[in-house]
């Protein structure tokens, strides 16, 4: 351990003195083809997954009649499928192989969202009849979950295995950019598609999407090599890899604090857009306003990576977790299209100071052949906190904005919640926290 960390401090004392050729040259070097192939396809599995999400919660209040308060709890189901699959997705990729996982992800993905935009079409009227609509929009809305397990730990762990030492923490800057370039194009194409033609249409680009990350995964992309020349892990193995995760306690703590983070970040989704329609502007086209966040992450990611990189990482998260919930307050005060729109980009400086380091802090724990395991466990924080985020947030739009008429105060409600997970972020650190790194076993 000691000299683990003497190499990297010698390591990041000569990363000081690099000139800007030189900086290219290790970029361009230090990442494997895998890397490249995985990172832009994830851009089209999320341009897919957020433009479902962008208007996936005015679909089922709008077109299919539910409760706002249900819709948001649907939509909190979604994500929460989603990425708590992505634990179990996480150990399949380390069996099957990333490569196989990726193009049987993508292949689900395709079906599944297809599926998501034909819930009310008239072929699937004989299901309707016979099954509660909850009931069946509960079960398609799973299917995506399925998917997405697979993808992300497959593109994370390929960039743990494809990058260089030296590169690493840059590797996971480049696929958070990626991410949100996917993140952008998904609500303004949504955005585009919703006010020119049905929004069942929104779900037809997102399967044909991912479709065609299916062809391209099996053309172009090669597994890549285990850095430690280990065998595949057995199904056993993979069972008591869980058992030492979930034995962790003090990373499960970590993870269950973290997902505060996530209750105030999902609500951008589950109830801004409902929000913004019903009490701000009705004309509003809410999916173009969500393009904000990713907006800002492309644009700032690595050059914010680069301010925060000597930083230690939990403080990192903790100041970006407490950037993140103040930014609704800007909408709290003022209630505009304008002021959600500065709110959001308020928000996505918070995430993009917490999210490359988090990612490269849980990828430094995983034991060589396990990344894909351990970077499931990664997104289990998501996934927590967009179940309670959905059922939160439609809880505060029915109360606030249905009963009380005092819409506005969802805000502070969700403000508290992020300010509460950033203290216990700093008492987490200050307590539990050894060495600088949460401890293995």
């Amino acid at each position: 351990m000691i000299a683990g960390e003497g190499a990297r401090a010698t390591l990041a004392q000569q990363e000081r003195f690099l000139t800007f050729s030189q900086r290219f040259e290790e970029i361009r070097t230090g990442f494997e083809r895998p890397f490249w192939v995985a990172n832009i396809s994830e851009i089209f599995e999320r341009l897919s997954y957020y433009a479902v999400f962008a208007v996936l919660v005015r679909y089922l209040h709008e077109a299919l009649g539910f409760p706002v308060a249900q819709a948001s709890s649907l939509g909190g189901f979604f994500g929460a499928g989603v990425w708590v699959m992505a634990i179990f997705g996480g150990a399949v990729a380390d069996r099957i192989g990333f490569r196989r996982a990726l193009s049987l992800a993508y292949f689900i993905l395709s079906c599944s969202y297809f599926l998501v935009g034909s819930i009310a079409a008239p072929w699937l009227e004989p299901v309707r009849s016979v099954v509660p609509l909850g009931l069946l929009v509960g079960v398609v809305l799973f299917l995506p979950a399925l998917g997405v397990a697979m993808v992300k730990p497959s593109v994370v762990g390929t960039t743990a295995r494809c990058s260089k030492e030296n590169v690493r923490s840059i590797g996971y800057s480049i696929y958070y950019t990626l991410v949100n370039i996917g993140s952008f194009m998904g609500p303004f194409l949504a955005g585009w598609v919703h006010s020119r033609m049905r929004v069942e249409n929104v779900f037809r680009l997102a399967a044909l999407s991912v479709f065609l990350m299916f062809i391209a995964v099996l053309i172009f992309f090669r597994e890549p090599r285990r850095t430690d020349g280990q065998a595949t892990a057995s199904l056993a193995q993979v069972g008591r890899n869980f058992l030492t995760v979930l034995g962790n306690w003090r990373f499960v703590l970590f993870l269950l604090i973290f997902s505060g983070y996530w209750i105030v970040f999902w609500q951008q989704y589950l109830i801004l857009p409902v929000y913004i329609h019903d009490y701000v502007n009705a004309s509003a086209n809410t999916e173009l306003i969500l393009i904000a966040d990713p907006l800002i992450v492309i644009t700032l990611t690595v050059a914010v990576n680069t301010l925060t990189r000597r930083i230690s990482p939990l403080p990192t998260i903790t100041l970006g977790t407490l950037i993140t919930a103040l930014a609704w307050l800007i909408l709290a005060w003022h209630p505009h299209v304008w002021t959600a729109v500065v709110a959001l980009m308020t928000v996505a400086l918070g995430e993009i100071i917490q999210s490359p380091r988090y990612y490269e802090y849980v990828s430094r724990l995983a034991p060589p052949g396990q990344q894909g395991t351990y970077m499931g466990f990664a997104f289990l924080p998501i996934g927590i906190g967009s179940l309670i985020a959905g059922k939160f947030g439609g809880m505060l739009i029915h109360h606030f904005g249905e009963v009380t008429h005092q819409p506005e105060r969802i805000w502070w409600a969700v403000t508290g919640v992020g300010v509460g997970t950033a203290a216990l972020l700093w008492i987490y650190d200050k307590t539990l926290r050894t060495s600088g790194q949460i401890p293995v076993k």
